[in-house]
């Protein structure tokens, strides 16, 4: 919901920094890969009960998610790119929540179960969209420029990292933030199945 308002703040010093290192011969695929390295470094952090470091990792590997399109940018963008990017994301946005549920099982196991859940049935729905948005040459500048069609909806990047900044600092809350959390993520994307219907309800060949 919030992804488009603050890309034209994010978007100048990572352009910035993502040209330096362009220069100096780095990839966008190996910020990616570090990014979700540092990531997966958070989530093992969490799970250990480090809460600090698990949420200075946590910030760190959402700067190099957003570096890597800044480097693409600055050297050639490409397909695969922004496949590893989505790919590694997901990944990254399951491993926090499983953390939790490591981290204390007993208490976090079911809201983190619900959680994940809505986690994969968002992320079909975004994927799913994106899918039929270039069957149906739809595109978007929106959450800036992508590989893949980014559609909007309640929860986006930007409410899922303050959504885990708050678990790290209230890890006592996962529970009750997690329900929340979850609720919210199967109304996303509920209202983007309505959402498609609309836009792309257009009656197919038969079989």
């Amino acid at each position: 919901m919030f992804d488009s308002h603050i890309r034209p703040f994010i978007d100048p010093p990572l352009n910035k920094l993502g040209q330096t290192l362009a220069a100096k011969g780095i990839t966008a695929d190996v910020v990616t890969l570090t990014g979700l390295a540092v990531g997966l470094l958070a989530a093992g952090a969490i799970a250990l009960g480090w809460m600090a470091v698990g949420l200075v990792l946590v910030l760190l590997s959402r700067i190099a998610d957003g570096l890597d399109g800044a480097v693409a940018r600055a050297t050639q963008k490409t397909d695969f790119g922004g496949y590893l990017d989505i790919t590694c994301d997901f990944l990254f946005y399951g491993a926090i929540p499983m953390a939790f549920i490591w981290m204390d099982p007993t208490t976090n196991g079911a809201a983190g179960a619900f959680l994940l859940t809505s986690f994969y049935f968002n992320g079909a729905s975004f994927l799913g969209y994106a899918i039929l948005a270039e069957k149906f040459g739809q595109v978007t500048q929106a959450q800036g420029s992508k590989s893949l069609y980014y559609s909007n909806g309640l929860l986006e990047g930007t409410e899922t990292i303050v959504f885990f900044v708050l678990l790290c600092l209230f890890p006592s809350k996962f529970s009750s933030l997690a329900w929340v959390f979850g609720t919210l993520c199967f109304a996303t994307a509920t209202l983007r199945l309505f959402g498609a219907k609309t836009a792309f309800n257009i009656k197919g060949p038969t079989t």
